[in-house]
């Protein structure tokens, strides 16, 4: 989002956020208005989430993010175990995580929780939060092929980092 002091009201919401120069930089959304007025922060969509998003909502009437079709661990979860990156938490069968081989928590013979793979690397770039991780995909589109490095068995005595390609897949 893109913070303005541009007054939003009832009724131009949706309208142009324009620069100096009448170039249009933003889609007027919201404001936060700690008294109810007109009056208080405004928001606005940028230009180029804008021009990404439109194209899918008329194409296919609704949002199409690249994505691996897993679910993660919340970080303040991964953050107590001592784990900073995005950790693995399920997998959707046939989804990009499954074809890559990545692996979610799990259960061992004796009942065992076993961590699942902790993504650290997009491509090089490290992430250590689920947000940091999905902002680095926003950057890629479906279809696009990247290296992901990940840690396999962490807190283990098998622990080792590993890089894996995946083929992003559509994720709503």
């Amino acid at each position: 989002m893109i913070q303005t002091d541009a007054a939003i009201n009832p009724g131009n919401s949706g309208g142009p956020l324009l620069d100096s120069r009448g170039r249009l930089i933003g889609v007027n959304t919201a404001i936060f208005s700690p008294s109810g007025a007109s009056a208080g922060i405004g928001f606005a969509i940028p230009v180029d989430t804008v021009q990404r998003v439109v194209p899918q909502l008329l194409r296919h009437g609704k949002v199409i993010r690249p994505g691996l079709a897993a679910s993660y661990v919340p970080d303040q979860v991964a953050k107590q175990l001592g784990l900073k990156g995005a950790l693995i938490g399920n997998i959707k069968p046939g989804g990009a995580a499954y074809e890559a081989g990545l692996i979610p928590i799990r259960r061992d013979d004796e009942g065992e929780i076993l961590l699942g793979d902790l993504i650290v690397a997009v491509d090089g770039k490290p992430v250590e939060s689920i947000d940091a991780f999905l902002n680095e995909l926003e950057n890629h589109n479906v279809g696009d092929i990247i290296k992901l490095t990940v840690i396999r068995g962490a807190r283990t005595s098998s622990e080792e980092s590993l890089e894996v390609s995946v083929t992003l897949h559509g994720v709503e």
